[in-house]
């Protein structure tokens, strides 16, 4: 990663990005990497046109890590209100994980959303990703007690724990 640079994606980077999301949260490629959803979720992470629609959206930032031309990682910051924000979509390629470049991407997703004055930034986790929950409560994320539904009924069920952490002084 000699030549990392880390930028807001545009909507040429649609393609990059979904080929992204899927290769590090679903399918065989992503079980190369410590952070999927391949044993608990099969489907699609995200539809193109949802893709799209989040790259149309003022109220959302891709944030994307390049080495090179090649799209390494990316994750979204989305403002939910006055000063909340949401992170979502933090994802590493599969041979890249472990290495640091999730952090800094979390970083950048941070000092963005202190930037736009957002106060404090929420995430969902699948309840059942123990390592993954974990590796956000070292970076000062901290369970709220909610709990939300996942949006496509499944059987057995499956649930997010909802993460907080304070971006700003009270």
């Amino acid at each position: 990663m000699d030549t990392l640079t880390i930028t807001a994606a545009t909507p040429a980077d649609a393609p990059a990005l979904k080929a992204l999301l899927e290769a590090a949260y679903r399918g065989d490629t992503a079980r190369a990497g410590w952070n999927h959803e391949a044993d608990i979720l099969d489907d699609e992470r995200i539809a193109p046109g949802e893709l799209q629609a989040m790259l149309a959206d003022p109220a959302v930032t891709i944030i994307t890590a390049r080495d090179g031309e090649g799209l390494i990682g990316c994750v979204a910051v989305t403002t939910k209100g006055e000063s909340l924000g949401y992170l979502g979509m933090l994802c590493v390629s599969p041979m890249l994980q472990s290495g640091g470049l999730g952090r800094r991407l979390l970083d950048a997703a941070e000092d963005h959303a202190r930037a736009i004055g957002i106060g404090h930034m929420e995430m969902t986790v699948i309840d059942s990703r123990a390592a993954l929950i974990a590796w956000y409560e070292r970076r000062g994320y901290a369970r709220t007690g909610e709990r939300r539904p996942f949006p496509v009924p499944r059987d057995p069920a499956i649930t997010f724990v909802v993460l907080e952490k304070p971006l700003l002084p009270a």
